[in-house]
């Protein structure tokens, strides 16, 4: 028995105990189970603009040669498209400039073609106002440089926070066989005699600044070292949680979704993950074989087991709309009542990712639930999820917990609904004040975030720790872009009598770093006349998180009232991609997908030839 961390495993050859053999080079054969053979190289979908004896294909095969590529190159093999997010302004994909070259290795060991095209970085750390804002969009030109360009698989590299999802919507859209291999989490970072993790540290210890407890000296020396090398957050943030959830899907290879992202076996998965696609290419191995209702229930499974993001909810919605499956928030709620949480990493729990890794990673997780999944789903690896994580172990206890002492006994994650969400709303219970989650008290509210900042450390500002305090305008058309707003700052009156959480409740997302009583993703949102929007400070909030129920105590008669006396906020932008993004983004509880891009893909092929 082994744990499944990459250390465990020999890329082109698997060891055993971990759900089959993986044979060098390109005449791999899946289990006879899954029907895959090798296909004749004319039956390869970039042999139209490569084969043919005709004018156009001239064309093509000239233009490859004027780089320098030969017959020999291209001719009678899979193209195998890198999709890369590097960019210099990613902070958690700086080392994926490397990662393409590894996976061009592996791409050539297997007889396959490498191509790396660039597609649009979306840095969580940089972008502004939000990266949720361009989610769509690098969707879409995912989607559209699969469907234009000779590929007859891709290698889907990113990892920080919406090019995770962002890349397989477009992969599920365009149904060309594609892998994804994830950035990986940074090192663990220290700071005294303190580990610190990444976003969750940062909240806490801001807070203690504001609290007038950090001094400029020390504020100054974990900024210098809490981001300790290249990759994402290292807590159980949006970025691992969609890692984890890609490897749940079966669009991974096994263990990638915990390995830090700049040590040596990562360099080894990218080149596997390469040689791997050129068998994928072969086989026809498309997401429309592996995504199905059964394999996003495993999705939501690994989200719940976690602890993971809330962020989460909405992109498993999005993927699960794109392969044309009907995903309601209230399935996040059925499984968060059966799967309890094990994973015991922050901000939910005390570890970070780097231990979790050490401690067997996600596969060795999934084994202590295998009464909760769907074992029969098949991967991109040619078997099946059930397969993939036979013979996982467990190394650490603490990290990854088991079924009889779990971080939480319910999933990281619930789902409310009520009059002031009458299309539901988000918790994650597991990173919350248990003594909060039945709760009762005056709203404090801001119309806005630019009003939040401005007022809410007044002196005179009439907030007590039994306060609930409300944002509006901070949804997928109020900010615009569904922004991470949802972690409101506590009040700093509040914060020098020693009050760390408190009930808080928005239409905007948090970082899945983020920790406390936070009531997220509110829909309707306020900008489009939910209920939220006719909040006014004073008023009683109910949370009843048992009973799953969020209320808002105001008559019917007060309630039409101030209906009748409320606009419609002028729109925020008139041209380019934010006029299409207001014109066509679903709210909350449907994904904050485009409207017009639900649904399966047609699987159209360019007809240019």
């Amino acid at each position: 028995m082994f744990a499944p961390s990459l250390a465990h495993l020999s890329y082109g050859r698997m060891a055993e105990g971990c759900g089959g053999d993986f044979l060098i080079g390109r005449h791999f054969m899946s289990d006879a189970k899954n029907g895959s053979t090798q296909r004749d190289p004319q039956q390869l979908r970039s042999a139209r603009w490569t084969a043919p004896d005709d004018l156009r294909t001239f064309g093509h095969r000239s233009r490859l040669k004027q780089m320098g590529f030969a017959d020999e190159d291209f001719r009678d093999k899979p193209i195998v498209a890198i999709l890369n997010t590097w960019s210099d302004l990613n902070t958690c994909h700086s080392h994926l400039r490397q990662r393409a070259e590894e996976v061009k290795r592996g791409v050539l060991q297997s007889g396959g073609f490498p191509v790396e095209i660039p597609v649009m970085s979306l840095g969580e750390m940089l972008m502004k106002p939000t990266t949720m804002l361009y989610r769509n969009l690098l969707a879409m030109e995912t989607e559209e440089v699969l469907r234009c360009h000779p590929v007859d698989a891709a290698v889907l590299v990113g990892g920080c926070d919406k090019t995770v999802p962002a890349l397989l919507m477009g992969a599920i859209s365009a149904d060309i066989p594609s892998i994804f291999l994830p950035a990986g989490p940074m090192l663990k970072a220290r700071w005294k005699n303190e580990t610190l993790g990444s976003g969750s540290d940062v909240w806490k210890y801001w807070a203690e600044r504001r609290a007038g407890n950090l001094c400029d000296g020390d504020w100054n020396e974990i900024e210098n070292c809490i981001g300790r090398s290249a990759g994402t957050c290292m807590t159980m943030g949006t970025a691992s949680t969609m890692a984890c959830i890609a490897e749940a899907l079966g669009m991974t290879l096994p263990g990638a979704s915990c390995l830090p992202a700049v040590v040596a076996e990562h360099s080894r998965l990218a080149a596997a993950t390469g040689r791997r696609a050129v068998d994928m290419a072969w086989e026809g191995l498309a997401p429309s074989k592996i995504i199905s209702a059964k394999s996003i229930d495993n999705a939501i499974t690994a989200q719940q087991a976690i602890g993971g993001s809330t962020n989460a909810i909405v992109h498993i919605i999005a993927m699960a709309g794109r392969a044309g499956l009907a995903m309601s928030l209230d399935r996040f709620d059925e499984v968060s009542k059966q799967v309890p949480v094990l994973g015991n990493i922050r901000p939910g729990g005390e570890y970070l990712m780097e231990d979790f890794y050490n401690a067997g990673g996600l596969g060795a997780l999934l084994t202590r639930l295998n009464d909760v999944l769907h074992p029969d789903c098949l991967t991109v690896s040619g078997i099946t999820l059930g397969e993939q994580i036979a013979g996982c172990e467990v190394i650490d206890d603490d990290v990854i917990r088991t079924r009889e002492n779990p971080v939480s006994q319910t999933g990281g994650t619930c789902i409310l609904h009520g009059n002031l969400a009458p299309e539901g709303c988000v918790i994650k219970t597991v990173a919350a004040d248990p003594k909060l989650l039945q709760h009762k008290g005056p709203a404090v509210v801001f119309d806005n975030y630019a009003e939040l900042k401005d007022c809410i450390d007044d002196p005179d500002l009439p907030v007590t720790a039994d306060s609930i305090i409300v944002l509006r305008s901070a949804g997928p058309l109020g900010a615009p872009g569904f922004p991470e707003w949802g972690m409101l700052p506590i009040p700093k009156k509040l914060l020098d009598q020693g009050v760390r959480d408190m009930v808080r409740i928005s239409d905007a997302r948090m970082s899945g770093t983020s920790y406390g009583t936070c009531v997220l993703h509110v829909s309707p949102e306020s900008h489009v006349g939910g209920p939220l929007a006719l909040v006014q400070t004073g008023d009683e909030i109910v949370l009843d998180v048992e009973r799953r129920s969020i209320h808002w105590n105001v008559s019917l008669k007060e309630i039409a009232r101030r209906r009748a006396g409320w606009k419609e906020p002028e729109a925020k932008a008139s041209r380019g991609y934010l006029s299409m993004f207001a014109k066509h983004v679903t709210q909350a509880h449907r994904g904050c997908d485009f409207d017009f891009l639900e649904g399966r893909s047609p699987g159209e092929e360019p007809d240019i030839f």
